[in-house]
């Protein structure tokens, strides 16, 4: 799915109505049905609505909403507010229609005194005040309205984007007031803000409704931003020939593991084999052997010989994927055989935790990782290789600059995991969830790339599909557990039931 920006959205709607074609006031009507079909079928039927509306477009879904719940029953109020002197042209079609209506008290706000106090039990809050057309921080009347908003109990939605946040910048909170709504119900794309923890309180969680723009224009649209859906990655999941064997599906090596820390390497490989490679080997010290050999027996071991290297060049061949970072360490020795390894592999490397910080304090290393390489950095250990950034905006800068000019693959681990491609492409997920965020699970991300890579996957596919069988599997975990006691080994158990759901759509 395309992530589109502002002007997109806005051609887009100009080109539906000049393509399909249909008239703004219909598609108006197209957008607050669905935003009435989800207010149906996601909160309390004997709940009251008090919907917010501006004088834009914003503000006319909001009372086109309006009119459809009191059609269905349902008890709703607006509270129009006129901080611009004039509405727009479709909101004021939809304000007459209402009216004729005559089912939905409006309360007209002009200045501050007359803004009603908001305090009714039960009650849900609508925000359709600004939307998506910001152009400036929220100040004055508007301003007002959104903190009486954010001072009630009730919980807000909001319609397309959370009235005050700026979805193609930065939003400084400090500047402009800002809604912060429990849910926002964003119009056939998310927003690139949604997809950064800054905006969370803002956000809230969110969903997409389709409002039906037209598919050429989708299909046409050029961006740099994309949303991960389970529909492109069972586009290249690979089927299996009955006559398949080990040797077809390639051969994994996972460089991981140090005493105290051979726990990582068990989950990478654990993760690896659930994956679909033919073989996997683990290259160890010796230490290491009896704690991989009884927790994961269809793991083969590689003897390390020393911390100055990891295997022999003629060694490397038979592997089709390598993958290296967890649990590793980062004494000197090691480091040494890391930069041997970015010199002799035959293969693109992946490379997660200590490899990574290894990286970040040799950054001349970068230019020689073979092109399609895959980076698995967390926002910390993202810091260390790319610098500070202001915010999430500044970061996925870096983030795609990083791998324009080295021909990476970088995954930044976090709430919606972004992958950037060295074409400049982003990739934002929506799997997984807050129980994951605990010691192991990047480990077990390491052992799903290496799984698929091994199996002949592409970088990017391998990417996308792992990123999301990932968070998937943990969301599959989630339905036996909580939060709180999720573990990486469990995410790694659903993995299999992850890979049978998503073949089958």
């Amino acid at each position: 799915m395309k992530v589109l920006d502002i002007a997109q959205i806005r051609e887009a709607d100009r080109y539906t109505m000049l393509h399909e074609p249909i008239a703004s006031i219909d598609l108006m009507e197209r957008a607050a049905g669905q935003l009435f079909k989800w207010f149906r079928e996601n909160t309390d039927p004997g709940a009251s609505y008090v919907i917010i509306c501006g004088p834009g477009n914003n503000g006319g879904d909001g009372l086109a909403l309006a009119r459809m719940l009191a059609d269905a029953g349902r008890e709703v109020s607006v509270v129009l507010i006129w901080f611009a002197v004039q509405g727009s042209p479709d909101l004021l079609i939809n304000l007459e229609h209402l009216r004729e209506q005559g089912k939905v008290p409006i309360t007209e706000v002009r200045n501050v005194a007359d803004l009603p106090a908001i305090k009714r039990d039960n009650l849900i809050l609508v925000d359709g005040l600004v939307g998506s057309g910001l152009s400036r921080p929220v100040e004055g009347l508007a301003a007002e309205a959104i903190k009486a908003m954010n001072a009630a109990t009730a919980p807000v939605i909001a319609i397309d984007v959370p009235s005050g946040l700026f979805c193609d910048v930065p939003t400084d909170a400090g500047k402009g007031a800002v809604v912060r709504a429990v849910h926002t119900l964003s119009f056939q794309s998310p927003k690139l803000s949604f997809f950064f923890s800054e905006n969370e309180p803002f956000v809230g969680e969110w969903t997409v409704l389709p409002i039906g723009l037209h598919p050429d224009y989708l299909t046409e649209a050029k961006g740099h931003y994309h949303f991960i859906t389970s529909t492109e990655c069972r586009r290249f999941l690979k089927s299996r020939s009955r006559f398949g064997h080990k040797g077809s599906y390639g051969h994994a090596l996972l460089i991981s593991g140090n005493p105290g820390k051979f726990g990582a390497a068990v989950l990478a490989a654990r993760a690896c084999l659930r994956s679909g490679p033919g073989l996997v080997s683990l290259s160890l010290p010796a230490e290491g052997i009896p704690v991989l050999q009884t927790s994961v027996p269809e793991a083969m071991v590689i003897l390390r010989p020393d911390e100055h290297q990891f295997l022999l060049p003629r060694q490397l061949e038979p592997f089709r994927s390598i993958a290296a970072g967890p649990g590793l360490g980062t004494s000197e020795a090691l480091a040494s055989a890391l930069k041997q390894l970015i010199q002799n592999t035959p293969v693109p490397l992946i490379l997660d935790a200590d490899a990574l910080n290894i990286l970040s304090e040799n950054k001349t290393w970068i230019a020689f990782l073979p092109k399609d390489s895959i980076l698995t950095p967390h926002p910390g250990e993202f810091e260390r290789l790319a610098g500070k950034s202001a915010n999430s905006f500044e970061r996925l800068a870096k983030q795609r600059d990083l791998s324009i000019r080295y021909g990476l693959y970088i995954i930044l681990k976090g709430a919606h995991t972004c992958i950037s491609t060295p074409e400049g492409m982003c990739w934002f997920n929506g799997t997984g969830n807050p129980g994951m965020a605990t010691g192991g699970s990047g480990d077990a991300l390491t052992g799903i790339l290496a799984g698929l890579m091994a199996q002949g996957y592409p970088a990017l596919e391998a990417c996308l599909l792992g990123v999301w069988l990932h968070g998937y599997a943990g969301d599959l975990a989630l339905e036996e557990g909580s939060w709180e006691s999720l573990l990486p080994s469990d995410l790694i158990d659903k993995l299999g039931k992850a890979f049978s759901r998503l073949r089958k759509g």
